[in-house]
């Protein structure tokens, strides 16, 4: 969402990042969540919460400064998310027994990703199809290779914007664009110029964002890498030609030929309608488990949790036999992906030039919310169904290559960078998402069993997110700088080398091989 509104990756990766931090700190109030009232309570008031935030927030995005005001949206989402999160994971271990845990483990992990993918997923292709549907009509262009000695560079001098009445449409001159083969003896030059204008102003206040695209032919001749293919127009420069260069490939020698896409959807107002989506299910979800849920009988003590409380909580959960590498584990256990899910999705919608796909929401939004989805789907089941008959024990270390492996399809696509809607891309997302669900529940059903003969089961499973959160949180801050500095190539690989110590600290953890199978 912020990458299409302009917001650079280094910004947005680092202030999301942070959003963890609620995660991170909840076992502060979580015995709170037993006193005030039933998890049962907590549970639907705050999914009633996170339906109004994110209407909210919906109604910020075609504000100017809707970035702040946004992410301080998003930091009360993340605090409500938080304590459903508690609430949820207590009220999942009192209403199911050991063995029920096991066996929906995976289908609750499942619908866990479920959820992001719902927002990485089928919000973007509702994003998308607002988009298309809205602002400007989206215009093409081709781009030809010549030799050098038959390259005439275009007089910009020639360009003369007439206003017309009505919408502003998207104005290219010109229309059809050659493109000089390099050759060094003959000449410099290796570009060619193509300027963007609208045909009238856009209304009073409003802006108009334009973003170019390579959707069809060669990758030998595409957006200069300077260029990000993405401009802004306003009542003040609309007649102002942009000037948007071509570069081709060096190494080229013959002719080829490259399509272009010109669009200019409302963007700002295409992510309004798609965090109206997302509150309206929140609210509709909340309804539902108002309804629905069970009300199962909760044994912990309802007393007032004070500093003993908090100091039984805390030195329960730390001098568990085995903790150091169950701490380890809950910290690195993702090293690797909590990178890589900061980047997956700007790489996939960045443009081509920058080294990334170029696909639009909508197709990223196909990718994910209905490939990925069925994958994550039978990953996460077969996992559950898997640990519940063989047990933690067996499955874990083929859980763990299952969740970090896959993300050596992201080299793939980075080297190889196939066109948007290429099947391989698909395929990809395919392996890459059954392996996170699949890996999945081992990290899920190890946090179950770390705290299965505890006191307090909900404050220190909370504990054990909190450290997942953390986790996902630190290494997430810096993936958008360490991507800036190393590309996207170079850093899908150094993601795949941040799995390495997960697996390290998997033979020092203490697991009951008996753990998670039904009993006879």
């Amino acid at each position: 969402m912020y990458k299409t509104m302009g917001i650079s990756i280094a910004s947005f990766a680092f202030w999301t990042s942070l959003l963890y931090l609620p995660w991170t700190i909840k076992p502060l109030w979580s015995p709170y969540v037993d006193v005030v009232s039933t998890k049962r309570n907590w549970t639907v008031w705050t999914q009633l919460i996170l339906g109004i935030a994110f209407i909210a927030a919906g109604i910020m995005m075609p504000l100017s400064f809707f970035y702040p005001i946004t992410l301080a949206l998003f930091a009360l989402i993340a605090i409500c998310s938080a304590s459903h999160d508690i609430a949820a994971d207590g009220f999942y271990m009192y209403a199911l027994d050991e063995h029920k845990q096991a066996f929906f483990v995976g289908i609750r992990s499942t619908f866990y990703r479920f959820a992001m993918l719902t927002a990485l997923g089928i919000i973007p292709v509702i994003a998308g199809l607002v988009q298309k549907n809205t602002g400007l009509d989206p215009v093409t262009f081709e781009a030809s290779s010549v030799p050098a000695n038959e390259y005439l560079p275009f007089d910009s001098s020639s360009v003369n914007i007439i206003r017309s009445d009505g919408e502003p449409k998207i104005l290219l001159f010109p229309e059809t664009l050659q493109v000089p083969l390099f050759d060094a003896e003959k000449s410099p030059a290796d570009s060619a110029v193509v300027y963007i204008a609208l045909s009238a102003p856009p209304g009073e206040g409003k802006t108009v964002i334009v973003n170019v695209t390579r959707n069809t032919g060669s990758k030998d001749i595409d957006i200069s890498k300077s260029q990000t293919g993405r401009f802004e127009f306003t009542s003040l420069n609309w007649n102002k030609p942009v000037a948007l260069s071509l570069k081709v490939n060096h190494n080229l020698t013959g002719s080829v030929s490259s399509g272009f896409l010109v669009t200019a959807g409302n963007v700002a107002f295409s992510w309004t309608v798609a965090l109206a989506v997302i509150g309206g299910l929140l609210l509709l979800l909340a309804l539902y488990n108002r309804i629905i849920l069970p009300h199962p009988v909760e044994h912990e003590k309802k007393e007032r949790p004070g500093w003993t409380v908090y100091k039984d909580v805390f030195v329960s959960f730390f001098t568990k036999p085995g903790v150091i590498p169950a701490l380890i584990f809950f910290l690195i256990y993702r090293l690797g992906e909590s990178q890589l899910v900061k980047v997956a999705t700007p790489f996939l919608v960045d443009s081509r030039n920058s080294g990334g796909i170029g696909m639009t929401s909508a197709q990223y939004g196909i990718a994910y919310g209905t490939v990925g989805m069925l994958c994550l789907t039978l990953g996460g089941i077969l996992g559950g169904i898997a640990a519940s008959k063989y047990g933690l024990k067996k499955l874990i270390w083929i859980m763990a290559l299952c969740i970090n492996l896959p993300n050596a399809v992201y080299i793939y696509l980075s080297y190889v960078q196939p066109m948007p809607g290429d099947i391989s891309i698909y395929l990809a997302i395919a392996i890459e998402q059954f392996g996170y669900g699949f890996g999945f529940v081992a990290y899920m059903l190890f946090m179950l069993y770390f705290v299965s003969e505890s006191r307090y089961k909900t404050a220190e499973y909370a504990i054990g997110t909190s450290l997942m959160a953390l986790g996902m949180m630190l290494p997430g801050m810096i993936s958008g700088t360490v991507q800036e500095m190393l590309g996207y190539q170079h850093f899908f690989i150094y993601v795949l080398v941040c799995t390495i110590p997960g697996f390290l600290v998997i033979p020092f953890l203490k697991i009951d091989p008996a753990f998670g199978i039904k009993k006879k």
